[in-house]
This record gives C-alpha cells, sequence and structure tokens, in this order.
C-alpha cells in the first residue's frame, strides 16, 4: 500500500463538478465565482489562465523555458478584468511572479 504523499502546504486537492482545484478553498472560490455570474455581477470567467512573464532564453547552450505565471481565476467586472490567486502561503517564487506582473501594469488580487 502507498501512502498519500503529504502536500508541502496541507492543502488538499478536490475535485467539483469534475473539476480538479488545488485545495478546497480554490473550490470553493470557484463556486462563488460561478454564482457571481450567474446573477450577472462577473462576465467572462476562466480558470487556470496562463501570463508569459518572460520569453524563453538559451543560457550556456541550454534553452530555457519562458517564465510563467498561471492565474487561478481572471474574469471582468464591468470594463475591468480582475486576476485573483487563492493563497494560503505567500512564496519567495510567487511574490517574484507578483512583481513581475505588475511591472506589466496587472495587479493580482490575493484571495486568503
Amino acid at each position: 500500500m502507498v501512502a498519500e504523499k503529504r502536500s508541502k502546504y496541507s492543502n488538499k486537492k478536490c475535485e467539483v463538478d469534475g473539476i480538479r482545484f488545488d485545495s478546497r478553498a480554490e473550490a470553493r472560490r470557484w463556486s462563488q465565482l460561478l454564482a457571481m455570474q450567474e446573477r450577472g455581477d462577473i462576465c467572462a470567467l476562466e480558470r487556470q489562465v496562463v501570463y508569459v512573464l518572460a520569453p524563453g532564453v538559451v543560457i550556456n547552450g541550454r534553452k530555457v523555458p519562458p517564465l510563467r505565471y498561471v492565474a487561478d481565476f481572471v474574469y471582468e467586472r464591468g470594463d475591468e478584468t480582475l486576476i485573483e490567486d487563492v493563497k494560503g502561503v505567500i512564496t519567495p517564487e510567487y511574490r517574484i511572479k507578483r512583481h513581475l506582473m505588475a511591472l506589466k501594469g496587472l495587479s493580482i488580487v490575493e484571495i486568503k
């Protein structure tokens, strides 16, 4: 019998309506956003939207892939586009990506 691997940040992956989420908090937020979209409060709801922060490069003869940020949710409310990330722990890697997103003029709404 193989023991289930423990998550680094104590989150539990779950599934809602056939969609897999990295945490229960993310699944809960998805349900809230779906309800908001049904009411007409928001539109164009998407999940796992990829933003390329820096293109791929060659370093010392080796290809390095593009640096990407994957937003949990992106949607429109009125005239603005909102980018959301459900966060339990703010990691050093996330801080760098948040900074690079800000340099592109994009801010991330962090949901705890």
